[in-house]
């Protein structure tokens, strides 16, 4: 075969230089035809769009193209030439074909017909090959390099924090434990407590679950820095809106107030939604018309208002007053209880029709760290309320008072082992500063339409599941 160098199926698509010669590769999405001619879609994954490569059956013989099935991977050169059917501009005309590797039809699982998301899940070392998974996993990576220019423009530092922890800040109950102690052998204390001198590090250890509070150490050295790696909850939640391993971006900002961290939210998220709808149309258009009709007026809808601003307590109002006028919850509501999904779904998608930030709950259901308000009972907590999803975000104003944050930790009993690090920041030039966390699959939940947050990580880890 004669040797030209690879033009990627994107590029071939949107080329204008017909009769020229190109090579593409890629995999046979379908294959076509009558006795005289065969009509070959292939896709190299650089778009959802296929490349039609047109064959004269006789040239090269019905047993040589035989084995080209779906799934089949395929080096094609040909002649570029304008489309004479619909739906695309250019087509190869095969001169050469070099059948790379075969996909027998009886056992590829992929063949041309609807598959469900659970079967999909099945097979998710193939999944990415269809157009559904293609699409989002091109989105995923937009995603991800639209955060990382959206901090490094604004003059962020991307600060790295560790994945193995040994501080218990967030409550144990639901980490992974790091350990290289032979488990069927485990030594204990009198008391029955596990010994952990002769680990690996010589003290419990676990996966992160978060790296805000490394974040603040950073925070409070190079002003605004933002992580974005994977963490890890060991949280037997077996819902379409909770992983074991996701990502998570997490910003934070020295001199930051709550407002401040409230724009900058809106800001980030605005920015990312446009970024989609720039760079991503063509999938999110394959999305929309496949999976979810109001996939891209939602998204437009994001960028045209501002957000709400809100306090619990109005929410709590709202959400009483709705409950009142015959409205059912499947949750009770009242001053106190953490919201569940369908009260904040409520307050974005039926009362403002537009995304709500939710500010000063009561501090009982927020975390240790959270800014106490005068008033004793709420914090400058912040929840980022959207459309279909409920919280995207969830940040606050830090607790910058040593006296105050250290009362709290005695109330909840942290051990002060694990936390005297954190209070450091407190004694040694304490600002003001605020920050919030973003999970990324959230986020592409949103930007895809997918209703499932396992469809939107590769290979999903969820309780009872670690394949592949």
């Amino acid at each position: 075969m004669e040797l030209i160098g690879r033009t990627k199926i994107v590029d071939v698509l949107q080329s204008t230089a017909y009769g020229t010669t190109v090579n593409v590769k890629g995999w046979v999405r379908t294959r076509r035809g009558s006795k005289q001619v065969s009509f070959i879609a292939l896709n190299d994954g650089s778009t959802i769009n296929n490349v039609q490569i047109v064959v004269d059956v006789e040239k090269f013989g019905e047993e040589y193209l035989k084995p080209i099935t779906t799934g089949a991977s395929l080096s094609v050169n040909g002649t570029l030439v304008q489309s004479q059917g619909k739906g695309q501009s250019v087509e190869i005309q095969a001169t050469e074909i070099q059948i790379y590797g075969t996909a027998d039809p009886a056992v590829y699982p992929l063949q041309k017909k609807g598959h469900s998301m659970e079967f999909l899940r099945e097979i998710a070392h193939l999944r990415p090959r269809t157009n559904t998974f293609g699409a989002v996993f091109r989105i995923r990576h937009n995603m991800a390099y639209a955060i990382h220019k959206f901090f490094h423009d604004r003059g962020f530092f991307y600060f790295h924090t560790p994945l193995i922890t040994a501080s218990d800040c967030e409550g144990a109950g639901q980490m992974f434990q790091v350990t290289t102690m032979n488990l069927y052998d485990l030594k204990k204390d009198e008391n029955g407590s596990i010994i952990y001198d002769n680990d690996f590090f010589g003290k419990q250890a676990s996966l992160t679950v978060s790296g805000q509070l490394e974040g603040e150490l950073a925070a409070t050295a190079l002003g605004q820095i933002y992580t974005f790696g994977p963490t890890f909850r060991a949280e037997n939640s077996n819902t379409p809106r909770h992983l074991a391993e996701f990502w998570m971006i997490e910003p934070e900002v020295a001199f930051n107030d709550i407002n401040d961290n409230m724009a900058l939210a809106e800001e980030f998220i605005k920015y990312c939604v446009q970024w989609a709808l720039d760079n991503c149309m063509d999938d999110i258009k394959f999305l929309n018309d496949m999976f979810d009709k109001e996939l891209i007026a939602r998204l437009q809808g994001v960028l045209e208002g501002s957000f709400v601003r809100l306090t619990y307590t109005e929410g709590i109002r709202i959400l009483e007053e709705a409950v009142k006028a015959g409205h059912k919850f499947e949750f009770p509501v009242y001053w106190g209880v953490d919201l569940a999904s369908e009260h904040e779904r409520f307050l974005v998608e039926e009362h403002f029709k537009r995304p709500v930030i939710l500010t000063d709950y009561p501090k009982e259901i927020k975390a240790f760290y959270m800014k106490q308000n005068d008033d004793g009972k709420t914090v400058r907590a912040m929840d980022v309320l959207f459309p279909k999803i409920g919280e995207i975000i969830g940040g606050s104003e830090r607790e910058e008072n040593y006296d105050k944050l250290l009362n709290r930790i005695q109330e909840l009993n942290i051990p002060m082992k694990d936390m005297w690090w954190y209070l450091d920041t407190r004694r040694f030039g304490t600002v003001p500063h605020s920050g919030f966390g973003l999970g990324f699959e959230r986020l592409l939940l949103f930007v895809t339409g997918m209703a499932n947050i396992r469809d939107v990580i590769p290979f999903p880890r969820t309780p009872k599941n670690a394949e592949f």
